[in-house]
């Protein structure tokens, strides 16, 4: 028995390939037993019927050379067949008795059937008066036939026994037997799709088993565990379990069980060791939002750090270069990661990466540099002054300077938001505009800045410019052949802040003014209202400086220069102020009057006349031209 096991084993098809549909085999008529010359019949099938073509047949292992759907048999042993489309059939063992008594079992018997019922079957039937049923020696019936209910599955022996009738008492007893009990369904078989699983991907697990096709109205129903626990829905018609994602953390040991919907049987699968593969991380980078890393300070920085391939929770870390600790870090799993920074300053300009890292260690990105723009600020207006006043004709230097902005800055320069002009500062910094100064440059003055991101101005500075008018360059042309001395007077009156009016009148030998007379004389002058002064002392100003003085305007008419000869200037020579007259008494004007200067001019012609043939006589006049005359009430009196 042992040999024709090992045979059975090492027979082709005798080795099942996973679940392959097995042929199995009809008996005609369905009993294992029989005895000796009955006829007997075995039909090969597989789950196509009939079977087509390719039949082998095996007695104990030996092929029989038979290629029929149908056999006849009439030798004891095993027999077993296939079919092309088929895997080797489970055997039956046939038996061809001799004995005068014998037990039959049907054939097919499956586990789980409710029933089965023996057949104690003698060769005269009619001489019998009494079976008996005996389970391992042991008593059970004496009806027959004897019904077992349910099947059992403990490989029990079962034999009978027959009284006879005759004169003589005589027993009968049978051979023991066994019933044959043939798999419902096979040992489910847990298979993997795909056998190598990577994270990320889908996962089927199929309970893959064979439910014969003479028992093919039963159901059955199927479960799938991890380790102890089970996973999915539970027990379910379906044979398949799905996993729309497998992660490494789902790697242990599976198995699935299979039972009929009654419970009577049931069969679980080997464990198998599934272990998701995890793909490392690779071809790590860094994308940065505003592209190409433009940003103005004050908007959003967005950082994406992202990877071509790699499974499972992915550790994503951003860093800028030179720092230590990195800027922030994220765990999950996908292939890609995003990391604001919201309102970017100066500071954060500079290279940036990421790294990513599942388990494998980190892999770096490339380096991305970010630059920054910052918009100007409000620029500095300012003058540079050649003195401690802005006087006519002086050059004056504007300057404009933005202190926060990124170059290049367009500077321009407004006076009275009219535009002076514009200068470019490509690397940064301030700039000037220079300005020769006129009557018609007082007034505001400002500037503005410009980098691309927004004009900026400065502050309005007024500018107030002093010095002689139009009238005054006339005076002074006229005095310009004067000599020394008279120059020396007028240059010291300039220097403090002088007020001069010339007057022209014709003179006679000794007499009065013949002809024309000043709209603006001596004995009308009048103090200007700057330089007057109250009786009660003012208080102390806030400031150290003194407030600007304004300048007087002198009162000018024309002079008829018909015959004269003689010219006459006046001038007013008014002291400045000391620094510290704001901490000092005032002096009233009452008691000083301003120093009047009168000086006679002789004017000469170019050919050596004096204009009048009356004053032809008077040679002093001819020879000194010029008188100081002091400044005294007589004076202006006269």
């Amino acid at each position: 028995m042992l040999l024709w096991l090992l045979l059975l084993i090492l027979a082709p098809g005798g080795g099942q390939s996973g679940v392959s549909p097995k042929a199995f085999l009809l008996l005609k008529p369905p009993w294992s037993t029989h005895f000796q010359k009955d006829r007997v019949t075995l039909t090969c099938r597989d789950f196509h019927f009939p079977a087509q073509g390719d039949i082998s047949w095996y007695y104990n292992g030996m092929s029989l050379n038979k290629e029929s759907e149908e056999i006849r048999i009439e030798k004891t042993g095993y027999y077993t067949c296939k079919t092309r489309r088929s895997s080797l059939s489970e055997p039956v063992y046939v038996e061809f008795s001799t004995d005068w008594l014998i037990l039959q079992a049907p054939y097919p018997v499956f586990e789980g059937d409710k029933e089965v019922a023996l057949r104690c079957l003698g060769r005269d039937e009619a001489s019998i008066i009494e079976k008996t049923f005996y389970k391992n020696e042991l008593k059970i019936s004496s009806t027959s036939p004897f019904t077992l209910n349910p099947v059992p599955r403990d490989n029990g022996k079962y034999h009978c026994t027959a009284k006879k009738k005759s004169w003589i008492s005589s027993k009968e007893t049978s051979k023991p037997l066994t019933i044959q009990l043939q798999e419902l369904f096979s040992p489910p078989v847990l298979t993997v799709s795909p056998s190598q699983p990577t994270e990320g991907s889908a996962v089927t697990l199929k309970c893959e088993t064979w439910l014969s096709p003479q028992r093919s109205d039963i159901q059955l129903q199927f479960c799938f565990f991890r380790e102890d626990k089970a996973v999915g829905s539970g027990w379910s018609s379906d044979p398949e379990l799905k996993f729309p994602i497998m992660w490494s953390e789902n790697s242990g040991s599976y198995w699935c069980q299979a039972e009929t919907v009654t419970h009577r049987v049931r069969k679980r699968s080997l464990r198998s060791q599934i272990r998701v593969q995890r793909v490392p991380v690779s071809d790590v980078n860094l994308e940065i939002y505003p592209p190409e890393g433009q940003l103005i300070e004050g908007q959003n920085l967005l950082l994406i750090c992202s990877v071509a391939k790699g499974t499972g929770t992915v550790t994503f870390s951003w860093h800028k270069e030179g720092t230590v600790r990195s800027l922030g870090t994220k765990i999950q799993r996908s292939l890609s990661a995003e990391l604001w920074i919201h309102t970017v300053k100066e500071h954060d300009a500079g290279r940036y990466y990421c790294a990513a890292d599942n388990i494998h260690g980190p892999i770096i990105s490339k380096l991305i540099t970010v630059t920054l723009r910052i918009p100007v600020s409000h620029p500095v207006f300012t003058f540079n002054l050649a003195g401690a006043q802005a006087v006519m004709g002086d050059v004056v230097e504007l300057h404009c300077e933005a202190q926060r902005g990124s170059p290049p800055i367009l500077y321009w320069f407004y006076h009275k938001n009219v535009t002076l002009g514009n200068s470019s500062a490509p690397f940064g910094g301030g700039m000037s505009f220079n300005l020769t100064l006129t009557a018609e440059h007082s007034g505001n003055y400002s500037c503005g800045a410009d980098n691309g991101l927004g004009v900026r101005r400065s502050e309005v500075v007024t500018l107030n410019i002093t010095g002689p008018s139009s009238n005054t360059y006339k005076a002074s042309l006229i005095t310009v052949g004067v000599p020394t001395g008279l120059l020396s007077v007028l240059g010291l009156a300039a220097a403090t802040a002088v007020l001069v009016g010339c007057f022209r009148t014709q003179r006679s030998s000794g007499g009065p003014f013949a002809t024309g007379t000043p709209s603006y004389s001596p004995s009308e002058f009048q103090e200007p209202s700057w330089s007057r002064t109250s009786n009660v002392d003012p208080p102390n100003p806030k400031h150290s400086e003194p407030p600007a003085l304004k300048e007087p305007q002198p009162v000018y008419s024309n002079v008829n220069l018909g015959d004269s000869n003689l010219d006459y200037c006046q001038i007013w020579n008014i002291p400045h102020a000391k620094e510290n007259s704001a901490n000092s008494p005032r002096r009233h004007w009452e008691d000083k009057e301003p120093t009047i200067i009168y000086s006679e001019l002789k004017k000469a012609y170019p050919d050596g006349s004096t204009g009048q043939d009356s004053n032809r006589d008077i040679d002093e006049d001819a020879t000194e031209n010029y008188e100081n005359v002091p400044c005294t009430s007589s004076a202006v009196d006269h």
